[in-house]
């Protein structure tokens, strides 16, 4: 069983790794729009979580940890674009860690969306 409070700290350090890391990138149009789309997505998951220990029953917690990992899902795929694309600036981006701990933090929730569906 994963301990939550592991769990809610893996994903908020995340957020703060993303929010940190997105200065880094590059300043054209296009890398603004991912450095949106990921400080979102990457926020909200960890704020998902966290509203799911609240959750008022256990399909309210079951919602709330499944946008938790679809969020994930999306900064995941954001990171992935940012490899693909980081070109010449790819020694000072490196995304790599932030891609593991992505698919990491996917596979603890889906683990935990998988096992409380089958509770229902």
């Amino acid at each position: 069983m994963v301990d939550r409070n592991n769990l809610s700290e893996r994903l908020f350090n995340f957020a703060v790794d993303i929010l940190n890391y997105l200065p880094k990138l590059p300043k054209t149009t296009e890398f603004r729009v991912i450095r949106y789309q990921l400080a979102k997505s990457a926020t909200s998951s960890g704020a998902n979580y966290e509203e799911s220990q609240a959750g008022s029953s256990k399909a309210d917690f079951n919602n709330k940890v499944r946008i938790a990992l679809r969020e994930m899902r999306e900064s995941n795929y954001w990171l992935r674009i940012i490899d693909k694309i980081s070109g010449s600036n790819r020694d000072n981006i490196k995304p790599e860690p932030l891609i593991k701990e992505s698919e990491e933090l996917m596979n603890i929730l889906g683990s935990i969306v998988t096992k409380t569906s089958k509770a229902h």
